[in-house]
């Protein structure tokens, strides 16, 4: 039987800030800069969570949502390239849906690239529908931007489809050898 190394997720603070540039140089090529990172950790709107191996400091992945009222906005979602297609993004997705849900807020959206398919299917694999579209979105290349909405994260059944969800993301993570331990003191302000 292969051994499973347990994932830490958790809140992300100013002390994780060269950590979050490095990633999304990796990721984005600079999508952020150090005060766009420094204003989202300092926000009391924005949640961000990071993902790492146990007993380190090396960041494999980072997610933020804003609070807009009952919404969740849903700012950023990368996983290192070298642990990509091992499960990270479910990860990292599924526990900021359940930090939104905990905090009470009804609802998340995001916008994401039309060619990024894959983060699509991510979205859809938790529920996502596609609401609209922003025209030449992006400012690197004009691209057009899908919103995505995903409802009802208040509704009695949501707790059974986080559960779901829980499975979902425990099964994929189990094919790489991984397995989720969610930080006992996650702080979502």
């Amino acid at each position: 039987m292969v051994k499973l190394t347990a994932l830490q997720i958790q809140s992300l603070n100013l002390e994780h800030l060269s950590s979050l540039l490095e990633l999304d140089q990796v990721c984005f090529d600079g999508l952020w800069t150090m005060d766009g990172y420094r204003r989202e950790l300092e926000s009391p709107n924005s949640h961000f969570l990071g993902i790492f191996p146990p007993f380190s400091s090396e960041l494999l992945g980072m997610g933020c949502f804003w609070s807009i009222l009952e919404e969740a906005h849903i700012t950023i979602l990368a996983v290192h390239p070298q642990y990509q297609h091992q499960g990270l993004g479910q990860a990292l997705l599924y526990s900021l849906l359940k930090a939104a849900s905990d905090l009470g807020l009804e609802r998340a959206t995001l916008e994401v690239r039309v060619s990024n398919q894959a983060a699509i299917s991510l979205y859809q694999k938790f529920g996502f529908k596609t609401a609209g579209k922003r025209p030449r979105y992006y400012k690197d290349n004009h691209e057009d931007a899908l919103i995505l909405w995903l409802s009802d994260l208040q509704y009695p059944n949501f707790e059974q489809t986080v559960n779901d969800w829980y499975k979902m993301v425990s099964d994929r993570l189990a094919k790489s050898a991984w397995t989720l331990s969610l930080d006992e003191t996650l702080d979502c302000k």
